[in-house]
């Protein structure tokens, strides 16, 4: 029995190309021809002035976070359900980590992240940023976050690791920041294979962050350095992978699509289950449809880790949704603003197999399993 992967890469002769291309130029190291080309291409497709393409989606929000002024004494407001590598660069950074609910589709609950800027400033805390999260290529509520921290002066880092190719009422994730991120790990909409992107209308906060992620390098004969500086940039052979992942982004999110509609159309009938975000405040056609995610409520006869075990006895990976951060042992004693919505997500939510390169045939292996547990 072959494995049914989470979020299989699919790579096509268009990528073997440009990679060897990138090979035969010489251009092996990190920099180099197809780097430019790949940062012009995802700032066009995004509708950015200007992108750095680094190491990893990590690196681009450490820089992005610093960008913005996060450091010591200072506090950064962010979803608490997420993946850590939103919360590490907080630390790195120095600053204070402060975590906030989600709205019943997975994403930031915008005012209650409002609400808790609002405390920690009249505390006397200063809020360098506040984070929002695209959370499995659904863009959080950007019509109630964006002014309102507008007004407040504070800025937005749009972590938007899950969420290229999404829109917002039309807006590309990826455009609401101040500076914004995107991951290429290999298990996202699209991969370098590792690898991630700095994105931001600010050109001064993009060049500083490409000369910190070169080594913070003087601009001398020798190698000169009057502060630190990381190892961050992108290699010009990932960079062509991504350009050719690129150019079949809109073929790989249909694939993705298809695969949600089929899981929502098999699942329609089942009690208690649910797809995370479905039918929710605007077209589900602006998600990218990264993984297609299912919430179990009181009226299902099956727990979540039953539906896990089942799906991994057929050799289907399936996941649990982000445990959320406030819930993570490092993050113990963290400040945080809870209503126990991501908890009742996280124990309650699976995200199904979703990659591009499953077949018909696949889904229907999964959809007969969840529906055999689920209708039991």
């Amino acid at each position: 029995m072959s494995r049914i992967h989470l979020s299989l890469a699919q790579v096509t002769d268009v990528e073997r190309a440009l990679v060897l291309d990138a090979l035969d130029s010489g251009w092996v190291t990190p920099l180099g021809p197809h780097v430019d080309a790949f940062e012009a291409e995802i700032a066009a497709r995004v509708g950015v002035g200007h992108a750095l393409a680094l190491s990893s989606g990590t690196a681009a929000l450490h820089l992005a976070l610093l960008g913005v002024g996060a450091g010591p004494g200072t506090a950064v407001v962010l979803p608490s359900m997420t993946f850590a590598a939103s919360a590490w660069p907080v630390l790195y950074c120095g600053a204070e980590p402060v975590f906030v609910d989600s709205g019943d589709d997975g994403n930031v609950d915008p005012e209650l992240l409002l609400h808790t800027v609002d405390e920690l400033r009249a505390q006397g805390t200063t809020v360098a940023a506040a984070m929002s999260v695209d959370l499995f290529g659904r863009s959080a509520d950007y019509d109630q976050l964006v002014p309102a921290l507008v007004d407040r002066e504070i800025p937005l880092v749009e972590d938007a690791a899950e969420a290229l190719g999404a829109t917002y009422r039309g807006t590309p994730a990826g455009a609401f920041g101040t500076a914004s991120v995107l991951s290429f790990n290999g298990n996202k909409i699209m991969t370098t294979s590792g690898g991630g992107m700095l994105l931001s209308d600010d050109e001064a906060l993009v060049e500083r962050a490409r000369y910190l992620s070169t080594q913070a390098r003087q601009p001398a004969p020798w190698y000169e350095h009057t502060e630190m500086g990381f190892n961050y940039r992108m290699s010009n052979i990932l960079a062509a992978l991504g350009r050719g992942q690129l150019s079949r982004l809109d073929q790989m999110m249909a694939r993705r699509r298809e695969i949600r509609e089929a899981y929502a159309e098999a699942l329609v009938d089942v009690p208690g289950v649910s797809v995370l975000g479905r039918h929710g405040r605007r077209d589900d056609a602006e998600d990218n449809c990264w993984l297609t995610c299912i919430v179990l409520d009181a009226a299902a006869r099956a727990d979540r880790d039953a539906l896990l075990a089942a799906l991994a006895e057929q050799q289907i990976e399936a996941r649990p949704l982000w445990k959320p951060m406030h819930l993570q042992p490092v993050f113990a004693g963290a400040r945080s603003t809870m209503t126990g919505t991501s908890e009742r997500l996280f124990y309650t939510g699976l995200a199904l197999p979703s990659g591009p390169g499953m077949t018909d045939v696949d889904v229907k292996r999964v959809t007969e399993v969840l529906i055999e547990v689920l209708a039991t």
